[in-house]
């Protein structure tokens, strides 16, 4: 904590530094926009905190959504081998992050299980946005991390200037000889527009920095090692992490004046291994299909006070197989409409905003031998109002959000709760260079199906899982304080947040064992260390998180030979429970710098991020230790030929070649990071 603390000064001093050297010629530093939720609202997107977008995105994307934005301020990644990577938000995952697809719910089921993958395909984005703070009350309660909306124009809004357009993308990464493609195709004419993309990725196993299984450590904490004499530990392979994945969409849509009607199809599949345990068991692979149909209308100004009113409708068709050595095991099924009606309204007295409606049906259903969690059908409906006004240098926004939401399972009692959320934000644009913000949320949250449930085996995670019907609703209260300056010779932003959260709802091993061999829970394994599982239990606690992100920014030159610029950055979330304990899977303090290079059509960056050992573990776990991770990117824009651009990209990332366990995974003694590899792409767009 004491480097946390050090890093923030270090950002807060330079920020007071003398402005003499104002003069400077300006120098562009990034295209990530990080900017304070207070700001007034906009159309559709209402001021993300994080955005992505361009060349930027294109040279960050990776084969998960996690893996994309892990080294955004904040942000890391949930890991279950490389076919799984689920955003992790100040130390936040799960529901507590809700994913979206164009402002409405991808509705799978990742938040079921850290070993499934979520369904958004990053190599398919032309924007990614992550909210925070009052603007996340207007897609869900309870998302204290934030919220991520991926944008893909998968439904078109204006209409392209020409009849054929679009981009072709291929790239291929050495550290599991994944090859990716993609093809996009957009046009539209008099009010007329449609959009047309796919793509398929496939990888071998993933290449590492040393042996795939830590065994002093896996031990440890996995009682089915016990008896094992030797494990299958091969150094340099992540063994059964190969995968493949395939989709496409196709919408349409009619734009007028008055407004838009469009709708849209997707499907997805993607096939990947949970990795080896080292026992020599037979291999599991999740095997994922969706079908995705959308529809959206717009109507602009449709009467008096009012900007405009949007209206979603969402219908998911989710599957997914578990397969044990290629025979289904067990089946998830998810089949969910949402819809949201959104109005918003001229400004009135000063105030401006949006406020409407938003409901989700699922049906779930599972079936085979890890049907753990009862089928059920899930229900919320919620209203959101989110408003924003100023006075003079004060800008303030306002949202507030009501649920009901509903859990009707098979052969069990049914659930009802009423979660409230409300949050306030005011900033203060003390002049053009400096910006400081303070938002308050409280939010709650209602407990999942399998967090109140769930009972039984589940192979993925190795572990014995238990839930708890009487769990509660999460009550979270939290500050964020924001500083922003920015000028022609520097540029700053910290922000620093606490959250208490009262009844966190979390699962941590618990001490026991569950013996298969005598179908019981014991303290200590009284046959075969390969007949006991460990026990995940879900649990109520109250508990207290609090960090920093930091990112100072300084030009060191501009001259004929082309621009350069040094930045520093930090992010530090520390998570524990206020009764003694720690918070389980946290993410380490990340500190370091990047170099910007650009000169006309050519631009390079070289980041060295160094990630402290995460010793703040919870009980029954393990530590992880830390890494240098240093990476080194070029892209070259080649002269427009034909009306067509053209990018080539290479990344050559973990040069050091550290052998990386992230300690929000779940398999971190089974199955680091990728380790050193290079990374070629090139992007046509026309």
């Amino acid at each position: 904590m004491n480097k946390a603390i050090a890093l923030f000064i270090v950002s807060s001093s330079a920020i007071a530094a003398n402005n003499s050297a104002a003069d400077l010629p300006e120098v562009e530093l990034d295209e990530v926009v990080v900017s304070s939720p207070v700001s007034p609202v906009k159309a559709e997107q209402n001021n993300p905190a994080i955005e992505l977008s361009g060349e930027k995105l294109r040279t960050k994307i990776g084969g998960t959504l996690g893996e994309t934005l892990k080294n955004e301020l904040g942000i890391t990644t949930q890991s279950f081998g490389s076919g799984v990577g689920t955003p992790v938000i100040r130390g936040q995952s799960g529901s507590r992050v809700r994913v979206m697809q164009n402002g409405i719910g991808n509705n799978d089921v990742s938040s079921l299980s850290p070993d499934h993958a979520n369904s958004v395909e990053p190599i398919l984005a032309e924007r990614i946005e992550v909210l925070r703070g009052a603007a996340t009350l207007l897609y869900g309660s309870g998302t204290i991390g934030g919220a991520v909306n991926v944008i893909d124009n998968r439904i078109p809004e204006t209409v392209p200037d020409k009849i054929i357009g679009g981009a072709a993308e291929q790239r291929y990464d050495s550290s599991n000889n994944e090859t990716a493609s993609v093809v996009k195709l957009e046009g539209g004419k008099q009010g007329v527009a449609y959009h047309l993309d796919g793509f398929y990725r496939s990888h071998d196993n993933l290449r590492i920095g040393g042996q795939a299984i830590d065994e002093q450590r896996a031990r440890a904490t996995d009682p089915t090692l016990a008896d094992v004499l030797s494990l299958d530990n091969p150094k340099g392979r992540v063994k059964d992490s190969r995968g493949w994945s395939r989709g496409g969409s196709a919408g349409l849509s009619y734009i007028a004046d008055k407004g838009l009607i469009g709708a849209s199809i997707n499907t997805l599949e993607n096939n990947y291994g949970i990795p080896a345990d080292g026992t020599g068991s037979a291999p599991v692979r999740v095997f994922m299909q969706q079908s995705k149909y959308d529809l959206k209308a717009q109507l602009n100004k449709p009467f008096a006070f009012v900007d405009s009113l949007r209206y979603k409708l969402g219908y998911t068709d989710y599957k997914h197989t578990e397969l044990d050595n290629g025979v289904p095991a067990t089946t998830f099924l998810n089949q969910s409409f949402e819809n949201r009606l959104e109005l918003q309204h001229q400004t009135i007295a000063g105030i401006k905003g949006s406020f409407g409606f938003q409901s989700t049906h699922s049906k779930f259903t599972v079936l085979g031998d890890e049907a753990i969690v009862p089928n059920a059908d899930i229900a919320s409906y919620a209203l959101f109002l989110l408003e924003a006004f100023e006075t003079g240098s004060l800008s303030y926004q306002l949202a507030g959000r009501a649920e009901l939401q509903t859990i009707h399972p098979e052969n069990n009692p049914h659930f009802s709760y009423t979660p409230f959320s409300g949050a306030a934000t005011v900033s203060w644009k003390i002049n053009p260079q400096h910006q400081l913000s303070l938002s308050a949320t409280h939010s709650q949250r209602a407990p999942l199906l399998q967090e109140l449930l769930s009972k039984g085996i589940h192979a993925a995670t190795r572990s014995y899982e238990v839930g708890s019907a009487n769990l509660g609703k999460e009550f979270s209260n939290n500050l964020d304080l924001a500083y922003q300056f920015k000028s022609q010779w520097l540029s700053a932003e910290a922000n620093l947040f606490q959250n208490w959260v009262n009844d966190y709802i979390y699962q941590q091993r618990s001490g026991l064992m569950f013996n298969t061999d005598i179908n019981a829970l014991e303290a200590t394994c009284s046959t075969t260390s390969a007949a006991c599982l460990p026990v995940e239990q879900s649990r109520q606690r109250n508990a207290v998180f609090r960090g920093f992100e930091a990112k100072l920014s300084i030009p060191l030159l501009k001259n004929s030979y082309g621009a350069l610029d040094l930045s520093l950055f930090g992010d530090y979330t520390r998570g524990y429970f206020t009764h003694g304990g720690n918070v389980p899977r946290m993410p380490p303090l990340r500190y370091g710098f990047q170099l910007d290079y650009q000169q006309q059509n050519l631009s390079a960056n070289l980041r060295l991020t160094r990630a402290e050992a995460q010793n703040f573990v919870a009980a029954n776990d393990t530590n992880t230790p830390g890494y240098l991770l240093l990476n080194l990117g070029a892209q070259y824009k080649i002269a427009s030929f034909h009306n067509s651009k053209v990018l080539l990209f290479a990344n050559g990332k973990n040069l050091l070649n550290e052998n990386i366990r992230n300690s929000t995974s779940y398999l971190r003694n089974f199955a680091p990071d990728a380790g050193r590899s290079a990374e070629l792409g090139i992007r046509i767009s026309y």
